[in-house]
């Protein structure tokens, strides 16, 4: 089978969906409860895209016989991208590009050895044995953390820590470990030198420093500057370029929105000889506001762009932002309603019984109908739509990362539903939990609501722009 076809072959591959959605529920109820309904909105796409881009290789552990002959060229390096599932690791081997390492230092009882690096396109990997006295730290027992930086940065400053993934794996007297960093300057270099400087192992401290050298073979850089306007959504994407490396290809466009926070993702791609090509996750290259609206720069991971190709059809979708709502608890009854939706919550009732505030509402807008699975996702959103904040401090958090003020705020309720038929729902918020609100009064706090994660993404007009020929 070649590429084209295990490619098509996957594309066919039925997906249950049911599954899949049940898993990513159950992550969000796992998901710290300080963390907004908006963001665990965009988790979930980030790790759809993440999935796809993996598609190549299963988790049960089923290699396809195209990576065994990968493997077979270079059985060293290829086991550990085998061992962390990482296909571009084992293309980039199999091309003898991955730069094998040999840096060991031992700090405290604990030995870092470095043993291989790759640069290609937007991602840089690197990878290392950890071993030694581990279990003095304060992790338990298999687990490992690294406190890092790189490039010299200081704490979580650091550009190269965003979208960084990390993997763990037990091996002899150690563990195997893999760093996936997305390169987060503007300008790409083919050829640098990456310090790292490890602060903490399992909370032991070492400053295990490096110096790697990190290379990528000369890529491509395909020009193809054409945009499509989308006037009713008052929005526009412009495909700048497509950075054509070794085993992947980046891709650098803008989107311009007339709401700041609106997002536009791409879902995929699809050339004129039918191959799909999926994208990662987005790091924004820069931001700023203009006459027409706001302009964001966007590079991200892509498939390896087949070689004969003239035309990529893409398929956006649209993240809507809304804007939150506020209202004094000074009354009984009130509506709250979407700036930019149809959504609604009609508050029957707010009362409080002892060290508990009990609200009883409808929300209007909904689809008439909704599944058992839909309820569900619903119900777990609305337990952190709401946030409880006295009146004093709502004007000092920052619009732009609306932490909720510590003992003056309170994020997360206990959802009930009363009637799924109709839509109503209670909601229970502990005033004495771990968040709370000191000299708590029903009159001098405010709740706000945020309509945004219950938005559904809209999936725009497919359009198509003409991709030039490598030169």
């Amino acid at each position: 089978m070649d590429e084209k076809e295990l490619k098509a072959a996957i594309e066919k591959i039925n997906v249950p969906k049911e599954k899949v959605f049940r898993a990513i529920e159950e992550g969000l109820n796992k998901t710290d409860e300080k963390t907004n309904s908006s963001t665990k909105r965009r988790v979930i796409f980030a790790a759809i895209a993440a999935t796809a881009l993996l598609g190549i290789t299963v988790t049960s552990g089923f290699v396809h016989p195209t990576m065994n002959k990968v493997l077979a060229k270079a059985p060293f390096i290829g086991q550990i991208y085998q061992e962390f599932e990482d296909p571009l690791g084992l293309d980039l081997a199999k091309q003898n590009l991955v730069k094998e390492l040999n840096q060991s230092i031992t700090k405290n009882g604990v030995t870092v050895k470095l043993t291989s690096a790759y640069f290609d396109g937007n991602v840089v990997s690197i990878t290392g044995h950890v071993s030694g006295d581990l279990e003095k730290g304060h992790n338990e027992k298999g687990e490992v953390s690294f406190d890092v930086n790189f490039d010299n940065n200081k704490d979580d400053h650091d550009p190269w820590l965003d979208g960084k993934m990390t993997g763990i794996k037990k091996k002899g007297n150690g563990y195997n470990f893999q760093w996936q960093l997305e390169y987060p300057h503007k300008t790409i270099k083919e050829m640098f030198t990456l310090p790292i400087s490890i602060h903490y192992i399992n909370g032991i401290k070492g400053e295990w420093d490096f110096d790697i050298p990190i290379t990528q073979e000369k890529f491509r850089i395909l020009s193809v500057m054409q945009e499509k306007s989308y006037q009713d959504e008052g929005i526009k994407i412009g495909i700048k370029e497509i950075l054509d490396a070794k085993a992947s290809s980046s891709l650098v466009f803008e989107m311009v929105t007339q709401y700041k926070d609106d997002d536009i993702y791409l879902e995929k791609a699809i050339d004129n000889n039918g191959n799909v090509y999926h994208f990662g996750n987005g790091r924004i290259l820069s931001e700023l506001k203009e006459q027409d609206g706001y302009h964001r720069s966007v590079r991200a991971l892509m498939d390896k762009l087949n070689a004969n190709r003239s035309s990529l059809t893409f398929y956006p979708t649209l993240s809507i932002a809304d804007p939150a709502v506020d209202q004094l608890l000074n009354t009984k009854t009130f509506t709250l309603k979407s700036k930019r939706t149809d959504f609604a919550l009609k508050i029957n009732d707010v009362k409080q019984e002892g060290n508990k505030l009990i609200l009883d509402y409808h929300f209007l807008g909904l689809p008439k109908s909704l599944s058992k699975h839909n309820i569900r996702l619903l119900t777990n959103n609305l337990g952190y739509g709401f946030i409880l904040v006295d009146q004093k401090y709502v004007s000092k958090m920052d619009p732009e990362n609306p932490v909720p003020p510590e003992n003056h705020s309170v994020s997360t309720n206990k959802v009930t539903v009363l009637d799924a038929k109709t839509a109503h729902f209670q909601s229970v918020f502990n005033l004495t939990g771990d968040e709370k609100i000191e000299n708590f009064k029903l009159e001098n706090t405010v709740l706000r609501f945020n309509f945004s994660s219950f938005i559904e993404t809209k999936k725009m007009e497919p359009f198509t722009v003409n991709i030039p020929s490598a030169k």
